[in-house]
């Protein structure tokens, strides 16, 4: 696969289980038709590379970066928090800050679920303009589609219209699939992935219906 271009590239770190695919899924979507690459850590399928070189390869290689620190508080008692994504975060702006002059153009766009809950867990960032989805997919694709428009000079599709390009994309992946001899349960599971990778199918075949 060919490396998407530095200014065309966007870091996405966020959690990958089952209960926050949907949402992942609706951030791909939005960058992918904006014209823009999601870069995550599950697209470098090479077990021999460390898995923390392979991240910070993607934020290098990506002017821009979406953080969702939905999952840094534990959920049960005697639970660990999760910390990857804070530190990913870290990462992020660290290499904006002391990269170099290429590094010194990253963006960096900061969500959570519930507003103010990275006060509890990292204060630091106080300060910072950090944006709340409430896991709906919805104002997930408001948020990204503006940032994108106001920060990496997207064209200025209104949400409305890419939240109907996902719904025109999601039937015809799921025909196309179907055509190929997939059952229903053998698409949906699929991994997340594989499925971002037909979105730009998609889209270079000129969004058919």
């Amino acid at each position: 696969m060919t490396t998407p271009p530095f200014d065309r590239s966007v870091f996405v770190n966020c959690p990958f289980d089952e209960e926050f695919a949907p949402l992942l899924q609706a951030i791909a979507f939005c960058i992918t038709n904006l014209g823009f690459f999601p870069r995550l850590a599950p697209e470098n399928a090479d077990n021999a590379a460390n898995r923390l070189d392979r991240i910070v390869e993607l934020i290098r290689g990506s002017k821009f970066g979406i953080h969702d620190l939905s999952r840094c508080k534990s959920a049960a008692a005697d639970e660990y928090a999760r910390l990857n994504m804070p530190f990913e975060l870290g990462l992020d702006h660290a290499c904006a800050r002391f990269g170099g002059d290429q590094m010194s153009q990253k963006t960096i766009l900061i969500l959570e679920e519930t507003r103010y809950d990275y006060q509890k867990s990292l204060s630091d960032i106080s300060g910072w303009d950090i944006q709340t989805h409430e896991a709906d997919y919805v104002k997930i694709v408001r948020i990204i589609s503006s940032w994108l428009i106001s920060h990496a000079g997207a064209d200025p599709i209104g949400p409305s219209k890419i939240q109907g390009d996902y719904l025109t994309f999601q039937e015809w992946y799921w025909e196309r699939e179907l055509d190929r001899g997939a059952s229903d349960d053998d698409i949906k599971a699929y991994p997340t992935a594989q499925f971002i990778a037909a979105m730009r199918e998609w889209v270079e075949a000129g969004r058919p219906d």
